[in-house]
């Protein structure tokens, strides 16, 4: 039995206590936050039920193209979306330190279950009308562009040039993994006449989409460093804005920590309105360890001073930053203690609220082929207190992060919160 199996049920508080111990955090919001931290399996009967011409299963990530019929995201009844790690079900693949959820066709309908018992029934995201139709140079669009349920999702870089130094990859990122496994078959930057042309047929979708959001792996390269990773972001963003009337369009990169320079040319070049530059860790000495590579190229206290230039020329609650929550306690040098953990994490989190910058929670979920592959993942408890704390700090600060918030992005259980206040309701 893998490590942790055996007993962590056990020690850290289950889902139904940590909702009673959190009644302002919606429960779907905290059912969201345990499937993305544990994933989930897709059983035979719940594979062969699925309907890929009405549920979403198509996925481009780092050099793949797969067009299997696994989904990569479901929708929870009362609309909260989960992007979690879904897989075939093989329970003998890989160890795990948490059994993950399972996906199951009962009665009808696909629902989420856990040790056994049907917890909630689930939709899949729906396939976009644009998926099954062919670029002007017949590349399938579903292999250039991604669609969440609202937002299209363009991935310009399908590496990263922090693996490409040495090793000096996000320990808890699979991007060195992939680019090895693929050997760089694939074309690093995708044709962007294809996107282009994938990204005008998806507009034709009345009311499918809120936003345009870009992101790639770090581009160290130009004239200055990272400049042609704000070149490639700039034609993009000029190539899609064309389709607009407005000057400014909902719409968010999440790249590498751009200088001040760097940053007004996006601003002023081009549609953008919202920017992300992910920290990853809310602490100096862990991010020299777990983001060797930023720490090396920009250093954790300029990438932090490169978001506050930002969000003066952004302005406040249009930049953020992504914090992979729950990698802070890896070991041997993560905190031991979550309290002391919150503690540190909430008191940075403020710092950065303070210059207008939002916090986006991701949640640390163990992939095979990273470095921490075999890292436990924090409570539910812990990733929650967290969410709830990141909430308060937006609240206070009026930061209402319009390009990543429940309404645009979905991903993020702090964002989620939102809509207690922002007049979503609960």
């Amino acid at each position: 039995m893998a490590q942790g199996q055996s007993d962590w049920r056990a020690w850290e508080p289950g889902l139904a206590e940590v909702v009673k111990r959190h009644p302002k955090v919606s429960p779907f919001v905290i059912l969201k936050t345990d499937v993305q931290r544990r994933g989930a399996v897709l059983t035979e009967r719940a594979r062969r039920a699925i309907r890929p011409e009405k549920d979403s299963t198509l996925y481009r990530g780092i050099n793949l193209e797969s067009n299997a019929d696994i989904p990569w995201g479901f929708l929870l009844r009362d609309g909260t979306s989960v992007l979690c790690t879904i897989e075939a079900e093989d329970p003998d693949r890989f160890e795990r330190t948490r059994e993950p959820y399972t996906i199951d066709y009962v009665d009808g309908k696909h629902v989420l279950a856990d040790e056994g018992k049907a917890l909630e029934a689930i939709t899949w995201i729906p396939t976009p009308a644009y998926t099954w139709k062919k670029t002007r140079k017949g590349t399938p669009m579903w292999q250039v562009l991604i669609a969440r349920p609202q937002r299209m999702d363009i991935n310009l870089y399908q590496t990263c040039d922090f693996w490409k130094d040495g090793g000096m990859g996000c320990r808890f990122c699979v991007a060195g993994a992939t680019m090895k496994a693929t050997k760089h078959d694939k074309a690093e930057i995708p044709d962007l006449d294809d996107i282009e042309d994938a990204v005008r047929e998806a507009l034709k979708q009345p009311g499918r989409y809120r936003s345009v959001f870009l992101c790639s792996g770090t581009i160290l390269t130009g004239a200055e460093p990272q400049d042609d990773e704000v070149n490639l972001y700039i034609e993009m963003l000029q190539r899609v804005g064309k389709y607009f009337t407005e000057r400014k369009v909902m719409s968010q990169i999440v790249a590498t920590a751009f200088t001040e320079k760097q940053l007004r040319r996006l601003h002023d070049e081009t549609m953008l309105c919202g920017y992300t530059a992910d920290l990853e860790v809310l602490d100096e000495e862990l991010f020299s360890w777990i983001c060797p590579g930023k720490a090396k190229h920009i250093g954790y206290r300029e990438w932090r001073e490169r978001l506050y230039r930002a969000a003066d020329i952004f302005g406040p609650g249009r930049v953020s930053s992504g914090v992979v929550s729950g990698v802070e306690m890896a070991q041997p040098h993560g905190f031991s203690d979550e309290d002391e953990a919150l503690r540190v994490y909430l008191a940075e989190a403020e710092n950065l609220a303070r210059h207008g910058v939002s916090i986006s929670q991701q949640i640390f979920h163990v992939e095979p082929g990273s470095v921490f592959f075999r890292q436990r993942t924090a409570t539910l408890e812990y990733l929650t207190a967290f969410a709830e704390g990141l909430d308060a700090l937006s609240r206070k600060y009026g930061l209402t992060c319009h390009c990543d918030d429940y309404l645009t992005c979905g991903n993020h259980p702090n964002t989620d919160m939102a809509r207690a206040w922002q007049g979503g309701g609960r």
